[in-house]
C-alpha cells in the first residue's frame, strides 16, 4: 500500500472520527457546527480522491488529480470567468427570471379563470417531458447562436415546474381561513395578497429551488448545439475533443459552486421569508 493511500485513509478516519464527535457536541448544533461538518465531509473526499488517484497511477485522461485540476483552475480564471458570464449570467440567469417570473404571473392567472388550469396544466405536463437534446436544437436554430437561445431553453425547462408549484401553493390555503376573509368581505385580490399568496411561499420557493437546478443544466446542455466561442458547454465540449480533461473538470467546479451559491441564495430568501413554516422552525 503507497504512503499516499496510507494518509488519505488515516486523514478520512481522523475526519469521520472529528464529525461524529461535532455532531454530539453542542456545537454541532449552531449555524457556525452545520457548516463545518459538510465542509470537513467535502474536503475529506477530496483528499481520498488524490490519495487514490496516486496511490492506484490513474491515468490523466479517465481521472485527473484535484490538485491538478486546481492547477488548472488557477491559470485558467481569465478563460472560465468569461465562460461563466456567458452561460450563467446571461444564460442560465436571465432564463430562469423570465421563466419563473412568467410562470408566477401564469398560475395566477389560472387560479382566477379555472378553465386556464384545467388546458394549461395538461400541456405542461407534455412539455415537461419533452427531451433537452431535441428541444435546444430547435431554440437555437429559432433564436440564434447567442445567449438568447441558451436563456429560452432554460425558460422553457423552468416555466413549467414552477408553473406547477404556485398552481398548488395557491390553493394550499385552508377552506376555513378562505371562508373567514369572505365573510369580512375581502375581494379575491385581497384574499390573494393577505392569505393565499403568503401560505403558497413555501411552494415558491420549492418551485424556484428546482428551477434554479434546471436553468444551469440547460444553459450549459444548450450550448453544445450551437454557441459562440464561449461558454461553459463549449468548452467543456472542445476541451474533452484535444483530451483536455483537467479544464473539463474546472468549468464542472465552476458550475458545481455556481449552483450551489444560487441554491444557496434562493434557501437564505426562503428562510427569511417563510420563517413562520414548520419545516423553517429549529
Amino acid at each position: 500500500m503507497s504512503l499516499a493511500l496510507i494518509l488519505g485513509l488515516a486523514f478520512w478516519l481522523g475526519a469521520w472520527a472529528t464529525n461524529a464527535l461535532v455532531a454530539r457536541h453542542p456545537f454541532g448544533r449552531t449555524p457556525a457546527g452545520r457548516i463545518f461538518v459538510p465542509v470537513l465531509f467535502g474536503i475529506t473526499l477530496l483528499v481520498l480522491w488524490e490519495a487514490l488517484v496516486r496511490a492506484f497511477a490513474v491515468p490523466t485522461v479517465i481521472l485527473p488529480a484535484p490538485s491538478a485540476i486546481a492547477g488548472k483552475f488557477a491559470e485558467s480564471t481569465g478563460l472560465l470567468w468569461a465562460d461563466f458570464v456567458q452561460t450563467v449570467l446571461k444564460g442560465a440567469l436571465s432564463g430562469f427570471v423570465i421563466g419563473t417570473g412568467a410562470a408566477f404571473l401564469a398560475a395566477v392567472a389560472c387560479d382566477r379563470v379555472p378553465f386556464l388550469r384545467d388546458g394549461l396544466l395538461p400541456v405542461g405536463n407534455f412539455v415537461a417531458a419533452l427531451p433537452i437534446v431535441g428541444l435546444a436544437p430547435i431554440l437555437v436554430m429559432w433564436f440564434g447562436f447567442g445567449w438568447q437561445s441558451k436563456a429560452a431553453v432554460v425558460v422553457a425547462m423552468v416555466f413549467f415546474p414552477m408553473l406547477i408549484n404556485v398552481v398548488a401553493g395557491l390553493g394550499s390555503a385552508e377552506r376555513m381561513q378562505r371562508d373567514l376573509m369572505a365573510t369580512w368581505g375581502a375581494s379575491y385580490w385581497q384574499a390573494l395578497w393577505k392569505l393565499r399568496l403568503p401560505a403558497a411561499m413555501p411552494f415558491v420557493f420549492n418551485g424556484l429551488k428546482i428551477a434554479a437546478s434546471l436553468a444551469l443544466i440547460g444553459a450549459i446542455v444548450a450550448e453544445y448545439f450551437g454557441s459562440p466561442v464561449v461558454g461553459m458547454g463549449f468548452r467543456i465540449s472542445t476541451a474533452v475533443g484535444v483530451l483536455n480533461i483537467e479544464l473539463v473538470w474546472a468549468e464542472i467546479a465552476v458550475a458545481a459552486l455556481a449552483g450551489s451559491a444560487f441554491y444557496g441564495l434562493i434557501a437564505l430568501a426562503e428562510k427569511a421569508v417563510t420563517f413562520w413554516h414548520p419545516s423553517q422552525r429549529t
